[in-house]
């Protein structure tokens, strides 16, 4: 598939902003197994002060900014062109659960991709009681890695309750699982913290989704949104494979990949500070098109 994905994040300040700082990771990546990045370009208004393009520690191209001039709002606008092949379907050659530790002892890599970074607390991820309760429950005796992780992604999506209004992009994954509702980043979070407790490495994958109209209606623009979904370490053989919870769907040709990370921290499309006071207004919208 061809995509063309254009995105606009807005932020509008009651009072001016003497000043800000902030860091963009918002370019989808080229990835030699399943996607290609033909074209992007990111647009910022007003114009920086002061740029610098960089490569984090998990490999992903972000741009530094600053503003020093008093500003009201500020406008990013991201365009790119993607070619995006399906994952080609493999068997199910991940152990079971009782020698995935052998599997990562035997690891010795610590590059970004390694599975060690990914078993541990992270920024925004800290062991939960009851959501390690949660993912006992989940495992039968007999299942390989990769079965699990696909019946958590089920009961995730069985149980959870999408509700854009329920929280907010820095509600704890704790009072996230409480309410059982909430939208991609917090069944995400959840997932990765279950799969964690268990032993099994994850990760956060940030990126953009194809949402499709209903039957008989016509594709509203900017009705697709950043997505997020889970990435998970599956042993040796079968590496790394990944999950959307919020759909209960293997990612595939609709998912575009931005960025990977440990959590949303990791990834955040927009990071800064912003010197001001008062309240202030984001707007985003994202549009996923495919090209004939």
């Amino acid at each position: 598939m061809l995509y063309d994905i254009s995105l606009r994040m807005s932020y509008v300040y009651d009072v001016a902003a003497s000043g800000s700082h902030h860091v963009l990771r918002l370019l989808p990546l080229t990835l030699s197994d399943r996607q290609r990045l033909v074209a992007g370009s990111v647009h910022i208004d007003p114009k920086p002060d002061e740029s610098a393009t960089f490569i984090d520690f998990f490999q992903h191209p972000a741009t530094y900014m600053q503003l020093r001039a008093p500003h009201e709002r500020l406008d990013i606008r991201m365009q790119a062109r993607v070619s995006v092949q399906a994952p080609l379907p493999t068997a199910d050659l991940s152990p079971l659960l009782a020698r995935l530790p052998d599997e990562l002892a035997d690891h010795w890599a610590l590059d970004p991709d390694s599975p060690h970074h990914f078993v541990g607390p992270s920024p925004k991820l800290e062991e939960v009681g009851e959501i390690t309760d949660y993912a006992r429950e989940s495992v039968t005796s007999g299942q390989t890695v990769r079965q699990i992780a696909e019946a958590l992604c089920a009961r995730i999506h069985r149980d959870f309750r999408y509700d854009a209004k329920a929280t907010t992009v820095d509600t704890p994954a704790k009072e996230a699982f409480a309410l059982k509702r909430g939208v991609c980043q917090d069944f995400s979070h959840i997932m990765i913290l279950a799969l964690r407790a268990l032993g099994i490495p994850s990760g956060y994958v940030s990126g953009f989704l194809r949402t499709l109209p209903p039957p008989g209606k016509e594709r509203l623009e900017g009705a697709d949104a950043m997505h997020a979904w889970v990435r998970i370490w599956c042993g040796r053989t079968t590496g790394w494979i990944e999950l959307d919870p919020t759909n209960n769907i293997v990612a595939g040709t609709d998912h575009v990949v931005v960025a990977y990370g440990r959590d949303y921290a990791d990834v955040a499309p927009v990071i800064g500070v912003v010197k001001s006071y008062g309240h202030h207004k984001t707007v985003q919208a994202v549009d996923v098109v495919p090209v004939p």
